[in-house]
């Protein structure tokens, strides 16, 4: 085989190519008859050949807009045999799509039949299905007999075909297209004809114009099916400018209010490539979710969610119709719900939002695939356009000089219509005789001879008179467009905007920026009750004012804290050497039994235990301190981490701890007691403390060699309620103690207790 390979290196003869060479020769050809025969479409008339060539054959059939409606099959037949030697299927296929008025921005067919349903159905057998062109076909046919485009053999030399149609408005941008050829791609986005057609004017007047002031005639695609894009007009400007983006598109919606304060969402427009079965699709796998390949039971998400969506959604209605074609009906479990909110489920959950992407890649004038920006499409295309305008009006200037100078000679014999008489009866050759008597033209000359007696009668001249005045005319109107470049572009504009006045309609899809939907919220917002043992293990009732008496602990554990929280709220849990982790309630056991170790949920670091668990709202503040006696004011969400292993959040010295935090309520007149080891006591004023988000924080008491910070707590009635321990017996104890005596400085030394109390908390005394 290597020699076989070597020896094919080397050529033998000028007719012989190396292996390599003619692999990539042959792939190079098949690549670029994909990408030029079947994949992209052309800037100049937008399709590609398959389209080219089923609307070419649908005009010579007679198949236009007035015309009757015949069998899609007969169509294909002739498509097939005379231009496009490939399956039924591709020619079908093309020719449903150009039907489809919910993926064609403006069909250039008008189906009779089943052609399919945005819900994805397929069409029916092109034997059952009928079709004939629509009225905006005659952008891309009505020039084509004028002499616009070239013609070219077909696959057997049989007939001919254009090679382009003679597109009036750039179709590439009205319709859009998606195609993946070898190495490229497409996906060209519809656009609005009457926005497509100021752009084309205003670039066709000046030239100069920058992409910014295109993007104010053109602000975005236009989808058949409405929608709004929600991306940022910067983002929008960058795709226009690269060729290449993405958007971010979502369905359109009304809010029905209904009898008692009742309502419900109906979405009646949707995003491209959405359709109301795949919405239903969707919500169903959420709420009745199935277990993963691999896995045994339901992950923890897929029964968040179904919790979730089965707490705000009571139904879902499709009651799309023919007068309506998309109306999806949402309608809440309570009217008390935030329609907002509920929405932003809808929008995060299903695909009535997502991103449709944007690739602008096409076969220029050149011949080449490249990818362009949006000024690049519009001036190669007016290029085509003024291309195609001279030569309809030269095409049309030497059918006017032929006709004047079939004319002239009429004109001629007329004024000797004797004499022409005498010649025709009287010579064996009048040809040559009437050329040399009356000076004609071979072309009029022959004209003279096979025309009627009656066309040379005296009504018949005053005919051709003025016929020949409104010849002239024109050819002095066309004389002076071909001559005049100013004046073809004044003319092809105002082409332009007749087309789109005839045409053109309002715009379908909004244009206004918007935050994607994003779910915050991946529970339901429940009660729940997290209990803490002593030992670390945690486990989770639901609702609140649990029946703690009842509750069962393993052997030396007990009871160690009790966190009334909601299940959309973030559980941290704070241990001794300062790091936060961060759980969900619905990682927390709900059973009967005795739950779990929190060293389970969470990488706590070594040699260090959990002092608190704390859940509540994002914004709840609370007083975090240290055994040093350095502490900050903190919101729970400065404490959340991403991580399984947590992240350092109050800064604590060796030989010191962290104690559990406090709810620091954002109240005037609160105050903030601190308790030393050695029983020394100081109040001073919350707002002597900053918030931080991260740190060692202030000094709260000024320790003595040995002491330490042991309890702390926030103060808004002006007496505290003491925990304490007697030292004797070890009994505890709860003391009343008014804060007056103990207010100061923060940072101060305080005061000693009135006894040697061990202070293990510090609560509020309401009254």
């Amino acid at each position: 085989m290597n020699d076989l390979l070597a020896s094919s290196a080397v050529p033998a003869d000028g007719d012989t190519l190396t292996l390599d060479a003619y692999a990539e020769r042959a792939y190079l050809e098949y690549a670029m008859s994909v990408v030029k025969g079947r994949a992209l479409p052309e800037v100049a008339d937008g399709q590609k050949p398959v389209q080219r060539r089923i609307l070419y054959a649908m005009k010579e059939m007679g198949l236009t807009a007035g015309a009757k409606h015949v069998k899609s099959a007969r169509v294909v037949g002739e498509i097939l045999g005379k231009y496009h030697p490939h399956g039924d299927s591709s020619a079908y296929e093309a020719m449903v799509r150009l039907a489809q008025d919910f993926v064609m921005r403006y069909p250039l067919i008008d189906g009779q039949g089943n052609f399919g349903s945005r819900d994805g159905d397929g069409a029916a057998a092109m034997r059952y299905t009928e079709a004939r062109l629509t009225p905006i076909a005659e952008l891309l046919l009505s020039e084509i007999d004028h002499g616009t485009v070239d013609f070219v053999p077909n696959y057997d030399g049989a007939f001919e075909e254009p090679q382009l149609l003679p597109a009036r408005l750039p179709m590439v941008l009205l319709n859009g297209a998606s195609g993946i050829a070898v190495g490229l791609a497409t996906e060209i986005p519809p656009h609005n004809l009457r926005e497509v057609a100021s752009a084309a004017v205003a670039l066709l007047r000046q030239p100069e114009l920058d992409l910014d002031a295109l993007l104010a005639y053109i602000p975005g695609p236009d989808f058949p099916g409405g929608g709004q894009i929600i991306t940022p007009p910067a983002d929008i400007r960058t795709a226009y400018q690269s060729g290449r983006g993405s958007l971010r598109v979502r369905a359109r919606w009304q809010i029905e209010r209904l009898a008692r304060n009742q309502w419900r969402v109906v979405v009646n427009e949707l995003p491209p490539g959405t359709s109301a079965q795949k919405v239903l699709a969707e919500i169903e796998e959420l709420t009745n979710p199935k277990v993963r390949p691999g896995k045994k039971a339901l992950s923890a998400e897929q029964q968040n969610l179904k919790g979730l969506m089965l707490g705000q959604l009571d139904r879902v209605r499709d009651e799309s119709d023919q007068q309506q074609p998309v109306r999806l009906v949402f309608e809440p479990k309570s009217s008390r719900q935030d329609p907002d909110e509920f929405i932003t489920l809808l929008l995060a959950q299903t695909s009535l939002e997502g991103n449709v992407p944007m690739n602008l890649v096409m076969l220029g004038l050149d011949g080449r695939p490249r990818q362009k920006d949006l000024k690049s499409i519009l001036s190669e295309w007016l290029d085509f356009r003024m291309h195609t305008v001279t030569r309809r009006l030269s095409h049309r200037l030497d059918k006017v000089n032929q006709r004047t100078h079939i004319l002239e000679g009429r004109m001629t014999v007329f004024l000797h219509i004797e004499d022409v008489i005498h010649v025709i009866r009287e010579s064996d050759e009048p040809k040559p005789e009437l050329m040399r008597r009356f000076g004609l033209s071979d072309i009029q000359a022959e004209d003279i001879l096979d025309i009627r007696l009656r066309q040379l009668a005296r009504l018949e001249g005053f005919k051709l008179e003025k016929e020949l005045d409104a010849l002239r005319g024109e050819a002095g109107t066309l004389r002076h467009l071909l001559d005049n470049e100013s004046a073809r572009r004044d003319l092809v504009a105002e082409e332009i905007r007749a087309d789109a006045a005839r045409y053109g309609d309002a715009r379908r899809t909004e244009v206004k920026p918007a935050e994607k939907a994003v779910l915050t919220q991946t529970v339901a917002d429940e009660p729940v009750t997290l209990i803490v043992s002593r030992n670390g293990w945690i486990r989770a009732r639901s609702g609140h004012n649990v029946d703690v008496s009842a509750l069962n602990f393993k052997d030396g554990d007990a009871l160690g804290q009790v966190v009334e929280t909601r299940t959309i709220h973030p559980v941290v849990a704070l241990d001794s050497r300062g790091r936060s982790y961060t759980l969900a309630c619905s990682d927390v056991p709900t059973g009967r039994g005795d739950g779990v170790p929190l060293s389970s949920l969470i990488d706590i670091q070594d040699k260090a235990r959990v002092v608190a668990v704390l859940s509540a709202k994002d914004d709840s503040r609370y007083l975090v301190a240290s055994s040093g006696g350095y502490g900050f004011i903190a919101q729970l969400k400065d404490m959340v981490s991403r991580v399984k292993a947590g992240k350092a959040f109050l800064t604590v010295e060796d030989q010191e701890s962290a104690l559990p935090p406090v709810l620091a309520p954002d109240h005037a007149s609160a105050h903030v007691l601190v308790v030393s080891q050695q029983a020394r006591l100081l109040a001073f004023a919350l707002d002597e403390l900053k918030q931080m988000g991260r740190g060692r924080g202030l000094q709260l008491l000024a320790l003595d060699d040995g002491d330490a910070l042991t309890a702390l707590g926030v103060v808004s009635s002006g007496r505290a309620l003491l925990t304490v321990q007697i030292p004797r017996s070890g009994r505890l104890d709860e003391v009343r103690l008014p804060l007056d005596e103990f207010i100061g400085k923060r940072g101060r030394r305080g005061k000693e207790a009135p006894k040697r109390w061990l202070v293990l908390g510090v609560r509020d005394a309401q009254g």
